[in-house]
């Protein structure tokens, strides 16, 4: 079946309208599409009969001294793998089909958007939640995908879902990495070859607090992790660690001594002007 391109909101009324009976799922993207968002696209037709992508940089969720103007944009391509996926359509709004020039209301992330993640970009969760949000509204699916490498963006559309009762399924899929372990990520295209070295310690240091899970208690898994992260502290260029926690996935706060069941070991750092994010469930 045709790929429809729909640039507003009437283009996707109008193309929604065109899908036929069946249920829908959506992959909401800001392009730059890698194999991972691949596996949101293949994950989301095992529950739907229709795939919808949305490809929206979405300006409400960059703070002021982030990489908004330059996060890439590779639009043909990425059309190009929406058709390799079987996706029926995708949803490409500018900014100001998206929001209001008046707008006045936000998504509040609560107290869980404000730690971990959230306490080194602050607001970052309102523009996520926000936007997910309103491409629910405006697609109207029954299921939608997100990947397990934005854990606590997947654990706060889960809890937005459930506080507000959209009814919209959330889906998580499993982070895809290359097979030098680093999660991908569309910013990892911003990484030199020296950078790409610095940047392997992320998933070293999730191994090998994995790897003391069945073992140690939290302070045992942290100090595994934390070995590997600061003796990457010390390579040329340096990892500069922004945080590095074991979590209750349901709040993301600190798993406690006594915490068990599942854990979120996540972890994010910088290397040169690259950010990145990475984690690695465990079951204590």
């Amino acid at each position: 079946m045709d790929l429809t391109v729909a640039a507003d909101r009437a283009a996707l009324d109008k193309a929604r309208d065109e899908l036929g009976p069946g249920r829908i799922a959506l992959v909401p993207t800001m392009g730059a599409l890698h194999e991972g968002h691949r596996s949101l696209m293949r994950l989301a037709r095992e529950h739907a009969d229709h795939v919808v992508v949305s490809v929206f940089v979405n300006p409400l969720q960059f703070g002021p001294d982030e990489d908004f103007s330059r996060y890439p944009r590779t639009f043909e391509a990425d059309l190009r793998v929406c058709e390799e996926e079987g996706v029926r359509v995708v949803f490409t709004p500018s900014a100001d089909d998206m929001y209001l020039p008046d707008r006045q209301v936000e998504v509040s992330a609560g107290g869980m958007g404000g730690v971990v993640e959230g306490a080194f970009r602050p607001g970052h969760f309102d523009g996520v939640l926000t936007v997910v949000l309103k491409l629910f509204n405006l697609v109207r699916p029954d299921v939608a995908v997100f990947g397990q490498k934005d854990a606590q963006q997947l654990a706060l559309i889960r809890r937005m879902v459930a506080d507000l009762d959209v009814p919209v399924s959330i889906v998580g899929a499993p982070t895809v990495r290359e097979p030098d372990g680093l999660a991908l990520s569309s910013r990892n295209r911003y990484l030199s070859e020296a950078d790409r070295r610095t940047a392997l310690a992320l998933s070293r240091a999730l191994r090998a607090g994995a790897a003391r899970g069945q073992t140690a208690g939290p302070a045992g898994i942290l100090d595994a992790a934390r070995a590997v992260l600061e003796e990457a502290a010390r390579f040329d260029p340096p990892l500069l660690l922004d945080y590095l926690i074991l979590a209750d996935p349901a709040t993301f706060a600190p798993a406690g001594d006594d915490h068990r069941g599942e854990a979120i070991l996540a972890v994010a750092a910088k290397v040169g002007t690259t950010r990145l994010i990475d984690n690695v469930v465990l079951t204590l």
